[in-house]
C-alpha cells in the first residue's frame, strides 16, 4: 500500500540564472495579487475610488508581515528572541554564525491582529467608512490568500503534520524522514479555498453584505474553527508545549472563533 504515500522533495524554487525565486515568496506574491484583483472588483461594485485600493494594498502588506512576524516572536518563540532582539525585524541570524534566513517565522494569528488593527486607522483616515464595512469584504480576499500561503508552507516542508502511523501521507525527504505525515498544509489550504468560495458566493448572490459584520464574523468563525481542528493533526510548533491538551494555535483560535460568532449575532440587530 506504499502508493498511498507521496515522497515530497521539491526544489527550493524556480531558478532564473543565478537567482532562485523561492516558491514561498512566489506564493506570497500570488496571495497579494489575487487579493488586489478581488478587492478591485468589490470596489468597482461598491463604487469606491480605485485610488484608495493602492493605499489599502500597502497597509495590508505591511501589517500582514509585521503582525505575522511579531505574532511568531511573542506567541511561539519568545524564549529565543528575547536574547536576539535585532533578529525580530531583520531577515538574518547572527548566531551561531551570520546567515540570511528571510522571515521564516510568521504566525497567522499575529497577521490577523495586525491587519485588523491597521485597517481601523485606514478606515478612519483614508476610506471614511466603518471598519466592519471593509473587513466584511477583505475577509474574502484573505481566505484565498491563506490558500496560497499554506501551499508555500508545503513547498518549504514546514508546519508539518504528525506521523499518520499508516502508509498514507507525505514523506518529507528534506527533513531526513522516511515515514508519512499528515499533509496538514493541504488540509488547511483547501479548507481556506472552500471558505473563499462560500464568501464569494454570499457576497455576490445574497444581501448579507448589507448586514455589517456578518461576512466578517462568518469568515472568522469558519477559518479559526478549521485551524482549531487541523491543529490536532499538526506537530506542536513549540516543543515545551507538545504535551498540552490543546496547543498554542488552538488556544489562540478559540477567542477568534468567539469574536466571529459575536459579529454574526450582532449583525442581526
Amino acid at each position: 500500500m506504499r502508493e498511498l504515500s507521496i515522497v515530497w522533495d521539491p526544489s527550493l524554487g524556480i531558478e532564473i540564472g543565478s537567482i532562485v525565486l523561492r516558491y514561498y515568496s512566489l506564493m506570497f506574491i500570488l496571495a497579494f495579487s489575487a487579493g488586489f484583483y478581488i478587492m478591485k472588483k468589490i470596489f468597482i461594485e461598491d463604487k469606491i475610488s480605485l485610488d484608495k485600493l493602492d493605499s489599502l494594498l500597502i497597509w495590508v502588506v505591511l501589517s500582514t508581515i509585521i503582525g505575522a512576524r511579531l505574532g511568531h516572536v511573542f506567541f511561539y518563540d519568545w524564549d529565543y528572541f528575547q536574547n536576539h532582539l535585532l533578529e525580530i525585524l531583520l531577515p538574518v541570524k547572527f548566531q551561531p554564525h551570520f546567515e540570511i534566513t528571510g522571515f521564516r517565522g510568521l504566525a497567522s494569528h499575529g497577521a490577523a491582529i495586525g491587519i485588523i488593527g491597521s485597517l481601523y486607522f485606514f478606515c478612519k483616515r483614508v476610506l471614511k467608512k466603518p471598519l466592519l464595512y471593509l473587513i466584511d469584504r477583505l475577509g474574502i480576499a484573505v481566505a484565498l490568500a491563506g490558500f496560497f500561503i499554506r501551499i508555500g508552507n508545503l513547498m518549504n516542508s514546514e508546519i508539518i503534520g504528525k506521523a499518520t502511523g499508516t502508509d498514507y501521507g507525505f514523506i518529507f525527504v528534506q527533513l531526513g524522514e522516511n515515514f508519512p505525515r499528515h499533509p496538514t498544509q493541504l488540509y488547511e489550504a483547501f479548507g481556506y479555498l472552500a471558505i473563499f468560495a462560500l464568501l464569494w458566493y454570499l457576497y455576490w448572490n445574497t444581501n448579507l453584505k448589507q448586514r455589517q459584520g456578518y461576512l466578517f464574523g462568518l469568515f472568522f468563525a469558519l477559518l479559526w474553527s478549521l485551524r482549531f481542528v487541523v491543529e490536532f493533526f499538526k506537530e506542536a510548533q513549540v516543543d515545551q508545549r507538545a504535551e498540552w491538551s490543546l496547543n498554542t494555535g488552538q488556544w489562540l483560535s478559540i477567542p477568534l472563533v468567539l469574536i466571529g460568532l459575536f459579529c454574526m449575532y450582532r449583525s442581526k440587530k
